[in-house]
Order: C-alpha cells, then sequence, then structure tokens
C-alpha cells in the first residue's frame, strides 16, 4: 500500500508502481472507440503513461494538454493518458480541446490495470479511481522512471518524465 494525500488528507492506494527496471505489467484498456489494446500493442515504441483519477478535474485535464504539447517533440513516443473515465468523455475532452497528439485510454472495463500497476486509491472519497502517476517505459516494455504524485491536486513532474526518455 503506498500512501498520498487529497488536499492534505491520507488515501490509500493498493500497492506501489512497478520498479525500475522491471517489465511493465500488461494490460487491457479501451480507446475512444471501444476497442480494446494491451501493452504490446505498444511495442516497439517508448510509452509515457500519464495516469490520473478524471479529465473532468483541472489538475488531470491540465496534464492532458501538457503531454500533448510535448508529444510533437518526441520520436518514436506515444503518450498514453488512462483514467477510469469513459471513453466517450475523454473524447469529447480531446475533441473540445484540439488535443490529437496523445491516445486517451480507459480503465472502465475490468480495472486490470489499475491492479496489475497498484494504482487504484483503497480509501477516501475518490477510492476506485485511478492515482496521478506518471511510469514511462523503453520499446520492450521495460519501465524507465515512475512518479507517483503525493498531493493528489498537484501536477506531475513532466521534465522528469521527458528526461528519462532522453537517457534511455
Amino acid at each position: 500500500m503506498a500512501t498520498v494525500t487529497l488536499k492534505g488528507n491520507p488515501i490509500n492506494t493498493k500497492g506501489n508502481l512497478p520498479s525500475v527496471g522491471s517489465k511493465a505489467p500488461n494490460f487491457e484498456l479501451s480507446k475512444d472507440n471501444l476497442s480494446d489494446v494491451t501493452l504490446d500493442d505498444y511495442k516497439g515504441s517508448r510509452v509515457i503513461m500519464n495516469i490520473f483519477h478524471s479529465i473532468d478535474t483541472g489538475t488531470c485535464a491540465a496534464s492532458v494538454r501538457e503531454f500533448n504539447k510535448k508529444a510533437s517533440e518526441l520520436a518514436n513516443v506515444k503518450i498514453l493518458c488512462i483514467s477510469k473515465d469513459l471513453p466517450f468523455a475523454m473524447a469529447r475532452f480531446c475533441g473540445a480541446e484540439g488535443i490529437e497528439n496523445v491516445e486517451t485510454l480507459s480503465d472502465f472495463r475490468n480495472g486490470n490495470f489499475g491492479d496489475n500497476y497498484n494504482l487504484t486509491y483503497i480509501d477516501g472519497p475518490i477510492r476506485g479511481l485511478l492515482a496521478r502517476s506518471i511510469i514511462v517505459l523503453d520499446q520492450n516494455g521495460k519501465v524507465l522512471y515512475t512518479e507517483q504524485v503525493q498531493e493528489v491536486v498537484e501536477e506531475p513532474n513532466y521534465q522528469a518524465a521527458l528526461d528519462a526518455l532522453k537517457n534511455a
């Protein structure tokens, strides 16, 4: 179990993020057209997973906007914005914002992503949703960098995630 805070109040996740150097666990997530993808679908590309609890919160939306801006500067990198939001809500947000450089994926169907990556909140007012985190993978699915944001309402360290790709 890992503990973070929501406006200073402790909440817990299922566990710790995968360790740097380990192979990332597989997952099955839903795209905005309701088709499913797995980690294997991204083999050969480097991956930044921007994980958050809901696109309908300011901090989560800001992270999607920021990674969308950075994506065009990166070669052979897929940026996956992952939450338990319905795919329709994420597609609507991206359409309204003109966001085209990231992929939105949903863990709404079976929750295996949150379970496999230990990111599901197990208590507190947002229990059942995914903890704000960044996970960076190399082209073979090896974990290069992780960050679990300690205060839920704060943004992740974008630069550290991008630097992990430069140093790989």
